[in-house]
C-alpha cells in the first residue's frame, strides 16, 4: 500500500503524486461512493490517499479543512473545490472582468466556516486609471482592517504585448513569498488571471489562458477540473475552474455572522444573544454600522447570505 497526493481528478480517474516524484494514474474503486461521502466528488484535489498495488485508491487520509460550495446541479449535494490548503488565494480584478464585493464575500465567509485562511490578491492593476487606484485602495484597506492580507499583481503573462510590458509582473514576488513552502488554492471569477499567476509563479507554461471576450467583458473557461502544479517540492498551487458565483452551504441562521469576523466582534455586545442584526432592538452591529466602524457593503453581503439560509437554498 502507497500514500500519494491527487494532484488532478476528472471523475473516476486520478492522478497520484507519490513521495519519489512519480505521477500514476489512479481509479476509484466502485463501492467506494457507498462509504456515507454526500459530496459529488468523493476523492478531491489535495487529498492524501492509500493505493493499492492495483492501483486503486482505497482509502482517503482524513482531511485538515477543504473549500466547499453548492453543486451547480443537485442542490442537495455539495461540490469541495480542494482539500488541505493552507491558504487560499482569491483572485480580484476591478475590470476586465470586474469582481463584486459580494463574490469576494461569499467566498471568504465559506473559507472561514470551513478553516481556510484566505488572502486577496488584486491582479491586472496595469488597466487602472487613477481614479480607480483610489476605489482599490478603499477596498484593501477595508478588507486588511478585517485582518485580511492584501496583494495588488499585475501577472501579465506574454511580454509580447508591448503595452503591458513596464508592469514586468509586478507583485509576483509577493505572492511567491506568501505561498513559500504551503499548498495554495487559487479561486477567482472567469478571466481574472489564475491561470496567469500561476505560469508566473512556476516560470513554465504549465496553465493554459485565454483572452476575455470584448463582448461581455468576461473571461472564457480555461480551467475546466481543479489541478495541483509544483513550484518546488514544499510550494504547491491549486488551479481552480472559473466561478462565477459562491453559493455558501451547511450554515445556519445564527452562524452566519461567525464567518464575517467584524460582524461576530460587534455581535457580543447585542442585546440579546440570538440576534440576527436586521432590526432587533439595542442591535450592537446595526449600532457599529451606523458609525462606520461596519461598512455597508459588508453587510449587505451577510444579508444575502442570511436571504439565502432562510429560503433553503443551499441545505
Amino acid at each position: 500500500m502507497r500514500q500519494g497526493l491527487i494532484i488532478k481528478n476528472t471523475g473516476n480517474n486520478s492522478w497520484v503524486r507519490f513521495p519519489d516524484g512519480a505521477v500514476e494514474m489512479c481509479k476509484i474503486r466502485g463501492n467506494f461512493r457507498l462509504k456515507g461521502i454526500k459530496s459529488t466528488n468523493p476523492v478531491v484535489v489535495g487529498d492524501w490517499v492509500e493505493v493499492d498495488s492495483s492501483n486503486f485508491i482505497t482509502e482517503i487520509r482524513d482531511r485538515k479543512n477543504c473549500l466547499v460550495r453548492r453543486s451547480t446541479n443537485l442542490s442537495r449535494q455539495i461540490h469541495i473545490i480542494a482539500a488541505n490548503i493552507d491558504i487560499a488565494l482569491l483572485v480580484v480584478t476591478l475590470k476586465k472582468p470586474a469582481v463584486s464585493t459580494v463574490f469576494i464575500d461569499r467566498f471568504i465567509a465559506s473559507a472561514e466556516a470551513f478553516g481556510v485562511p484566505v488572502a486577496l490578491v488584486f491582479n491586472k492593476i496595469d488597466l487602472l486609471e487613477n481614479a480607480d487606484f483610489e476605489y482599490l485602495d478603499t477596498i484593501i484597506n477595508l478588507y486588511k482592517s478585517i485582518g485580511y492580507e492584501c496583494l495588488k499583481c499585475s501577472a501579465t503573462g506574454s511580454m509580447a504585448n508591448a503595452r503591458l510590458a513596464h508592469a514586468n509582473d509586478v507583485g509576483i514576488e509577493n505572492v511567491k513569498k506568501l505561498i513559500n513552502g504551503k499548498t495554495a488554492l487559487l479561486s477567482g471569477n472567469s478571466g481574472v488571471g489564475k491561470s496567469t499567476i500561476i505560469n508566473a509563479l512556476s516560470q513554465n507554461e504549465v496553465a493554459r489562458t485565454a483572452q476575455i471576450s470584448e463582448y461581455h467583458q468576461k473571461g472564457m473557461h480555461t480551467t475546466t477540473f481543479s489541478e495541483i502544479f509544483c513550484v518546488d517540492n514544499q510550494t504547491f498551487i491549486i488551479d481552480t475552474p472559473g466561478i462565477k458565483g459562491f453559493g455558501t452551504v451547511d450554515m445556519q441562521e445564527n452562524e452566519v455572522g461567525h464567518f464575517f469576523r467584524e460582524i461576530f466582534a460587534a455581535s457580543k455586545h447585542c442585546r440579546y444573544p440570538s440576534c440576527t442584526h436586521r432590526n432587533e432592538p439595542n442591535c450592537a452591529v446595526i449600532q457599529a454600522i451606523s458609525d462606520k466602524k461596519i461598512a455597508q457593503s459588508r453587510y449587505q453581503s451577510y444579508l444575502s447570505i442570511l436571504e439565502d439560509v432562510k429560503q433553503g437554498k443551499y441545505r
